[in-house]
C-alpha cells in the first residue's frame, strides 16, 4: 500500500485566466479502484496528465510508485505496425508473455497483437492497450474513458476484466460501470475536490442528501436573513425618528416635554442604534453561514427540444430487411431485420461493432431523402425499408471529425438561432469562454454538446442519434434522460450506456452477426 499525495495543487494553462486547479489538497491510496467523475472540462484528463508530469504546476504531488497512462498515442506511420512493435515504446521492459497472458483475461484473440493496428478496430485496440498496461508491476494506472465506442460485449469483458484489477485511477461517464468496479470515488465538485469510499452509487446518493441539506439551509437562512433586515429597518426608522425629535418641540402639544427630556432621548436613540448595529452583525454573520452552502451544487436546468407531430403514426418500418456492402470483397452486414417505429416510440439498437446498427442508420437516412445520404450509402438493400413521406430528421453523428470553425459559423451553417444555440450550450453546462474558441479545439465532450444542443434546436419529427453520449459527463447525461422522458419524441438510438438505456427503452433491437438467425425483438 503507498499513498498519492496532493498539497495545494494549483494549475492553469498558459493565456487562461481561470485556474483548473486552486490549493487542491487530498490523498487516495495507490491500492484503490478509483473511479473519477465531474463535468466536461473540469480538469480530470489535465490532473492524469499533471501526474505524467506533462505540464509545470504549483504544489506537490508525492507519491513512491509509478505510472502509465491508457489509452497509448500513436501516429499515422505507427498504423502499419503491430501492438507488439508499439509495446516496447509504450511500455518499455513489458514482456511479450505478459501482454499474451493479459489479453487472454480480455477474452480476445491473442492474434490482434501481431496484425497491423490500422486492421484493428476500436474495440480491438482498446484490448490491446489495457493487456500492455496492466502487463507491468508496482505501477498506479492512469485509465481515462476506456469504453467509449466499445459495443456492450466490449464494456462487459473490460468491466469484468477492471474488477479483478486493483491500483488505477479510472475516467469514466458509465454508471454502471462505475458502480461495478470501483471502490473509491475521486469527484471534481464545482467548487471542491472530494474522496469517498463507495461506487458511483454510494456517491450520488450522498450526494442528493447534501443538496438537500444545502437547499433547506440555505432557504432557513435566507428567512432568518429577511426577517433581520425588515427589523433591523424598523429599529433604524424609529432611531432616526427619535434622534430628530431631540432637539426642539412644541411646548403646547408636547406639554410633557422640556429641555432636560432630550438626554433621556438620546440615549434611547443610542439604545436603538445599538439594535440596528446587533442586527446587522447577526446578518453578516447569516450572509457568511449561507455562503459555500451551494456553491458544490449542481442546477442541472431543463432542457427542451423542438419535436414535430406527423399526420401518419408508423414513421419507419422494414420487413425483411438486409443490407450488404459490395465495395471489393461483398460482405453482408445484417439480413431479414423486421421492426417499426411510431411516433412516441424510442427504439435502441444493440449489438456488436460491426454487426450493422450504423450501417441501417444510414439506410433510414437514405430512405428518408436527409441531406447528404447518399454521400455515405455504398450498399445494396433487400427487402422493404419505409419512411413516412415528408419525413425529418435530426441527426447526430459518431463523427465529430467534420466540426470546424466558430459556433457562429456552424450555427448560420445549420440554420440555428445563434442566441438560442448558446442558451443551450450553457445549459448543457458549456462555460461561456469556450464560445470564444473554435470548435476544433474543444474537448471531444464539448464537441458532442455541440451536436446534441443543434439536434435538439431542429425541429423534427424523428431523432436519430448515433453514439450520443461518447465522452458526456454524468450529469449531462442524466439532463438528456429526464429530456427524453419529459418529451417522448421518436427515436432510434446507438448508445451502450446501460443505465441510460434500461431508463429510456421502449424496445431493444438485437442486431447479430449475419450467419445467425436475424429477429428483431419486437
Amino acid at each position: 500500500m503507498s499513498l498519492l499525495q496532493v498539497s495545494d495543487l494549483t494549475f492553469c494553462y498558459e493565456g487562461s485566466f481561470d485556474n483548473i486547479f486552486e490549493n487542491a489538497s487530498f490523498h487516495v491510496d495507490t491500492d484503490w479502484k478509483l473511479g473519477f467523475i465531474g463535468r466536461n472540462g473540469k480538469g480530470k484528463t489535465t490532473f492524469l496528465n499533471l501526474l505524467m508530469g506533462k505540464y509545470e504546476y504549483t504544489g506537490s504531488i508525492s507519491t513512491n510508485v509509478r505510472f502509465d497512462y491508457f489509452p497509448y498515442l500513436y501516429s499515422e506511420n505507427d498504423l502499419g505496425r503491430t501492438v507488439m512493435d508499439l509495446a516496447g515504446g509504450w511500455k518499455p521492459g513489458a514482456e511479450e508473455w505478459q501482454i499474451l497472458y493479459e489479453l487472454s483475461s480480455l477474452d480476445t484473440d491473442p492474434g490482434i497483437l501481431y496484425r497491423p493496428l490500422k486492421t484493428l478496430s476500436q474495440g480491438e485496440r482498446t484490448k490491446a492497450m489495457l493487456a500492455v498496461l496492466f502487463s507491468g508491476e508496482n505501477e498506479f494506472l492512469l485509465i481515462d474513458e476506456p469504453t467509449n465506442h466499445l459495443d456492450s460485449r466490449g464494456r462487459r469483458i473490460v468491466t469484468d476484466y477492471l474488477k479483478r484489477k486493483k491500483g488505477f485511477i479510472l475516467v469514466s461517464h458509465d454508471r454502471a460501470m462505475l458502480d461495478s468496479i470501483c471502490d473509491h470515488m475521486l469527484v471534481l465538485n464545482r467548487d471542491s475536490i472530494e474522496v469517498i469510499s463507495g461506487n458511483f452509487s454510494t456517491w450520488w446518493e450522498n450526494k442528493e442528501r447534501k443538496d438537500s441539506f444545502a437547499r433547506a439551509e440555505n432557504e432557513k437562512h435566507l428567512k432568518e436573513i429577511g426577517k433581520l433586515k425588515t427589523a433591523a429597518d424598523r429599529t433604524d426608522r424609529w432611531a432616526v425618528k427619535s434622534e430628530n425629535s431631540k432637539i426642539g418641540f412644541d411646548p403646547v402639544k408636547e406639554h410633557d416635554r422640556s429641555i432636560s427630556t432630550r438626554s433621556y432621548v438620546g440615549a434611547k436613540t443610542k439604545k436603538m442604534q445599538s439594535r440596528v448595529k446587533s442586527f446587522e452583525k447577526r446578518i453578516e454573520r447569516q450572509i457568511s453561514e449561507k455562503e459555500g452552502l451551494l456553491n458544490d451544487l449542481e442546477n442541472v436546468e431543463d432542457i427542451k427540444l423542438t419535436k414535430l407531430s406527423h399526420h401518419k403514426k408508423c414513421l419507419v418500418e422494414c420487413r425483411d430487411f438486409s443490407l450488404a456492402y459490395e465495395t471489393g470483397t461483398p460482405k453482408t452486414v445484417f439480413r431479414n431485420m423486421s421492426f417499426h417505429v411510431e411516433q412516441g416510440d424510442i427504439v435502441f439498437l444493440n449489438g456488436e461493432n460491426g454487426c450493422g446498427k450504423s450501417s441501417f442508420i444510414k439506410a433510414v437516412l437514405r430512405a428518408a431523402g436527409y441531406p447528404g445520404a447518399d454521400e455515405e450509402t455504398s450498399f445494396n438493400t433487400r427487402g422493404i425499408l419505409d419512411t413516412a413521406a415528408g419525413l425529418k430528421i435530426s441527426y447526430i453523428s459518431q463523427n465529430t471529425s467534420f466540426l470546424k470553425g466558430s459556433l457562429k459559423e456552424y450555427a448560420e451553417t445549420h440554420d440555428l438561432d445563434y442566441s438560442l444555440f448558446l442558451t443551450l450550450l450553457r445549459k448543457l453546462d458549456m462555460n461561456r469562454v469556450q464560445f470564444e474558441k473554435n470548435i476544433e479545439d474543444y474537448s471531444e465532450g464539448q464537441k458532442k454538446k455541440v451536436l446534441i444542443a443543434a439536434s435538439l434546436l431542429t425541429p423534427a419529427h424523428l431523432y436519430i442519434w448515433d453514439e450520443p453520449l461518447n465522452y458526456i459527463d454524468v450529469f449531462s447525461r442524466m439532463q438528456i434522460e429526464k429530456l427524453i422522458e419529459v418529451y417522448r419524441p421518436a427515436m432510434i438510438l446507438v448508445e451502450h450506456d446501460e443505465a441510460f438505456r434500461n431508463k429510456l427503452a421502449d424496445r431493444v433491437i438485437e442486431f447479430c452477426p449475419p450467419e445467425d438467425v436475424q429477429k428483431a425483438s419486437l
